[in-house]
């Protein structure tokens, strides 16, 4: 981390009132957590926007607007305007691969056909650092849904709370 440059912390999600707490929007949850409710959202470079600090780093929380499969486009644009550079990047994103509420981090690697983080690897390079949030895969707990839909469902309270337990870890 380059200590003279802020944190851009990226959730990953889509934009709208129809997909608030979907399984894709896990990471717009984690960034509003971590934001704090006093938290002043503003739009900007594609995404809403709000700023604070963290172990006094001034840190850059970012939404994009762009729907997932084009996260890359707000991404690009804000570390641009900032001049943000690739190891002060993290993403925040749902990923299947992992039981729900279950929390991992990686700097780098591939997207394991995540659209959004596809994206991000595209627009800015994938040497960043990621937070991955377990929603489960339907087949693993043995639902006949597909991937697309499963992650566009909204959780089940017992799910929320699971989840809204992992985010409040994340620090």
């Amino acid at each position: 981390m380059q200590e003279n440059k802020p944190l851009l912390i990226v959730g990953l999600g889509n934009p709208g009132a129809e997909y608030q707490h979907t399984r894709h929007n896990v990471g717009f949850m984690a960034v509003d957590y971590l934001a704090g409710p006093d938290a002043t959202w503003r739009t900007a470079h594609h995404a809403l926007i709000a700023t604070g600090t963290h172990n006094g780093h001034k840190v850059i929380y970012a939404k994009p607007q762009t729907y997932m499969n084009n996260s890359g486009l707000a991404v690009s644009a804000i570390m641009a305007y900032y001049k943000i550079p690739l190891e002060n990047l993290t993403v925040i994103h749902d990923d299947m691969d992992l039981k729900t509420g279950d929390v991992r981090e990686k700097t780098g690697g591939g997207s394991a056909g995540h659209n959004g983080i596809k994206s991000i690897d595209s627009a800015v390079g994938n040497g960043f650092h990621r937070i991955r949030i377990g929603i489960n895969h339907p087949r693993t707990i043995g639902l006949p849904i597909s991937p697309a839909d499963w992650v566009l469902g909204r959780f089940t309270p017992a799910e929320e709370s699971v989840i809204q337990d992992s985010i409040a870890r994340i620090n």
